[in-house]
């Protein structure tokens, strides 16, 4: 990617690193700290849906949540119970919209070849999306070796909006699910999904305590496309609000005053606090890669 400026102006932004990309001028609008490799959480949950549909499985085939799919490194919670018998649609649907877990690792156990394979079927992905400053090392994003940069995740994100199954799971506000006779209702993890005034065309949350609040989305504002990678917000006030002043800057709405954090994610805020840059020229982000195209606390 090429970042030579011609003019820019900053503004107060919560999130530590963030590009904002308009497809129809091939032009970054907005970046902040953009090439910085830092943890992703679950935004990984995207390339492990983009791997599983390459392999081109039954959707339809039943699979079981095995004892081995719960999480014992970060022990994030689930409602989804070892021993639901899942269609693997269902179980891509659960690890995207509500971005469980366990229906995560149960789409790289069941991979062809299972694990060792899913996470070479992801390496060669990373390469041919020239995602050059990322590692994904497991398909939850729990790991805080899973790490990219909001310049390649940017490349992630384009590539996903291809996927019909991806954008329309990602898009849905929620859904009410069998789990073992039992209609269960899940929600999407990202708040704006569905709400008046967004157009959201692709949409991934993450949060962990190393990765921050994180967030994907490509949507329509104003009559442009545009997708949004914000890494490291300390708060969901604060990734939202990121979020909603993306939208006013595309739309030419006054934007609203950034949120202070908490006084404890203050104590527990890391790297540097740099205003936004409001990039009025850039090159084409991502040419290369993709044609233009118009309480327990729970880890996602």
């Amino acid at each position: 990617m090429s970042y030579a400026a011609a003019t820019a102006s900053a503004m107060p932004f919560s999130s530590q690193h963030a590009l904002v990309f308009e497809e129809e001028s091939g032009k970054v609008l907005l970046e902040k700290d953009a090439h910085a490799v830092v943890p992703i959480a679950s935004l990984t949950k995207l390339m492990t849906a983009m791997v599983v549909l390459d392999a081109k499985q039954d959707m339809n085939e039943q699979i079981g949540i095995d004892e081995s799919d719960v999480d014992t490194l970060k022990h994030s919670s689930s409602r989804v119970p070892v021993g639901a018998v899942l269609s693997r649609s269902t179980v891509l649907q659960l690890a995207l919209m509500s971005s469980d877990n366990r229906a995560a690792a149960a789409l790289a156990r069941t991979y062809p070849g299972g694990k060792p394979a899913f996470v070479a079927a992801v390496r060669e992905k990373l390469n041919t999306l020239g995602m050059h400053d990322t590692v994904i090392e497991e398909p939850t994003g729990l790991s805080p070796h899973n790490r990219s940069s909001a310049a390649d995740l940017l490349k992630m994100a384009t590539a996903a909006s291809y996927y019909p199954e991806i954008t329309r799971i990602t898009t849905n506000s929620g859904d009410l699910i069998d789990i073992n006779g039992r209609p269960t209702q899940y929600r999407n993890t990202n708040r704006l999904v569905g709400r008046d005034g967004w157009d959201i065309l692709l949409s991934k949350t993450g949060f962990t305590h190393e990765a921050g609040r994180c967030l994907i989305m490509r949507m329509q504002s104003a009559g442009k496309h545009v997708v949004m990678v914000l890494l490291n917000a300390q708060e969901s006030a604060q990734r939202l609000m990121d979020a909603e002043n993306v939208r006013r800057y595309v739309s030419g709405e006054p934007m609203l005053a950034a949120r202070a954090p908490s006084h404890s994610a203050s104590r527990k805020a890391r790297g540097h606090r740099g205003g936004i840059v409001l990039v009025k020229s850039k090159s084409r982000a991502h040419a290369h890669t993709q044609p233009k195209i118009h309480k327990k606390r729970r880890t996602v």
